[in-house]
């Protein structure tokens, strides 16, 4: 086969034969220079640690130092011009300081390997992911806390089933999600503290002879310490990955709430008026509002998923330590990270701009005879009936309001006392879904003096 004709097999990209394909496949520059800040920072720890050390003279750290400032501006500046040939922000970093300090810019990479370098690097960033998860959850919680006190005693439909099952307050409905989030963050706090170790000092795999002070770059870079095993530092992505997943976690429950609002926002609903600013109108039906927002922050969960499954299939075979796969870890956690961060922000706004329809919410919550459950604790507790005779007496009086086309509180009480005698007019007083709902104060219950028993606590919580 001649060249010319390999060549063509390469595709238009690849006309350049194998060099070109090699280049396209090894370099990481074109996703990992989102590290550059994380690489300069490190960097600048890692030089301040070997002057000190006696490894570097002061004036070359002076020099490394300054001239990673202006690096850093550099790229802040979209002036930088990246290199794919230098395959990583490491290298591009390092030869773009030689250019501006010369020689002194050779010795900033004693005692440290591109391996223990791309791994603090990286838990860096995540660890920074980590933060503005964390404060994404809370700003969404305060925005929920917001709807559930202002309709802390408003009533609506409790589904099981998506069927009605019983009356539950708006309220409750909403603090039910910042318990989910509550729990998110605590997953994201966890997975920051097991992370906060600093792989720097580790090398290539087996540490390093120079007398390096791996407790002084850690300090300086906000770790807690120094990882202990340097063949696990530059081995493992695990911090990754639990950040992946309780980002997976995280976006499930945004996804849960978002398709809420996408049934709850139809006609058919109407519970919610969502803002013009997270809905669309249709191309050809003027009297479309499609929640977009909604339906894409439900979509999301699909790539986050996705990037840790893909992350966990990349690690799962690998012996120790460093194999060129891992290069596979950033895209996936950078994709994810990005699409947590943008439902959160989506959520929050659709939340603090959504109107309740609280007509329609009540009108539903006694819909579906969604007191049957009261009626039946009432005969329990009234006429002493064990709950099994209790819950057939309220399955016969169902079917027989049903049966006329009606809701229980619309029975006689003649009708009533047709399928148990001593039933009584004190019924009707918990046939009524704003008695049934302030009937639930067992702690956590939806009772609106629960309700706002809970927001308050959290309020306090998240200052």
């Amino acid at each position: 086969m001649t060249d010319q004709t390999s060549n063509a097999m390469w595709g238009g990209r690849f006309a350049a034969g194998p060099d070109a394909i090699m280049e396209a496949i090894n370099a990481s520059i074109s996703f990992d220079k989102r590290m550059a800040r994380q690489d300069i920072e490190g960097s600048r720890a890692h030089a301040a640690m070997l002057a000190a050390q006696g490894i570097l003279t002061d004036s070359d750290a002076a020099a490394i130092r300054e001239g990673l400032l202006t690096v850093l501006s550099e790229i802040e500046g979209g002036t930088f011009q990246f290199s794919a040939a230098l395959e990583d922000i490491h290298m591009n970093v390092e030869s773009r300081l030689k250019e501006i300090i010369g020689a002194p810019a050779g010795r900033l990479h004693t005692g440290r390997s591109r391996n223990d370098q791309v791994a603090t690097d990286f838990r860096l960033w995540v660890r920074d992911q980590i933060d503005a998860a964390i404060q994404g959850c809370e700003a969404l919680q305060r925005a929920l806390l917001g709807q559930a006190e202002a309709g802390a005693d408003w009533v609506m439909p409790g589904f099981t089933h998506l069927q009605t099952a019983q009356p539950v307050t708006w309220g409750h409905h909403m603090m039910a999600y910042v318990e989910m989030l509550g729990r998110d963050v605590s997953r994201f706090r966890d997975a920051r503290a097991r992370m906060n170790e600093c792989p720097l000092g580790a090398a290539a795999l087996a540490g390093t002879s120079f007398p390096i002070d791996r407790q002084m770059t850690a300090e300086a870079l906000g770790f807690d310490r120094p990882c202990a095993n340097s063949l696990d530092a530059v081995a493992d992505r695990d911090f990754a990955l639990e950040f992946l997943s309780a980002a997976t976690i995280c976006a499930m429950h945004l996804s849960r709430f978002a398709e809420e609002l996408v049934i709850w926002s139809s006609a058919q609903f109407r519970f919610v008026a969502l803002s013009d600013r997270f809905s669309t109108g249709s191309s050809i039906m003027p009297q479309k509002k499609n929640p977009d927002a909604a339906e894409l922050i439900r979509a999301k969960i699909g790539r986050i998923f996705g990037a840790q499954v893909a992350l966990v299939t990349v690690m799962k075979g690998l012996p120790m330590t460093y194999s060129k796969d891992m290069q596979e870890d950033k895209e996936q956690t950078f994709d994810a990270a990005d699409s947590l961060m943008l439902a959160l922000a989506a959520m929050e706004g659709m939340v603090r701009d959504m109107t309740a329809n609280r007509p329609a919410l009540e009108a539903a919550a006694g819909s579906g005879f969604s007191t049957a459950t009261d009626l039946a604790d009432w005969l329990v507790r009234a006429l002493n009936l064990p709950f099994r005779e209790a819950h057939h007496v309220t399955g016969t009086l169902v079917a027989l309001a049903e049966k006329k086309g009606c809701d229980l509180p619309d029975l006689t009480l003649a009708e009533m006392q047709g399928v148990h005698a001593e039933i009584t007019e004190e019924v009707f007083g918990v046939l009524g879904v704003h008695n049934s709902v302030a009937s639930r104060t067992s702690y956590g219950g939806t009772a609106p003096e629960q309700v706002r028993i809970q927001a308050a606590r959290w309020r306090e919580r998240l200052g």
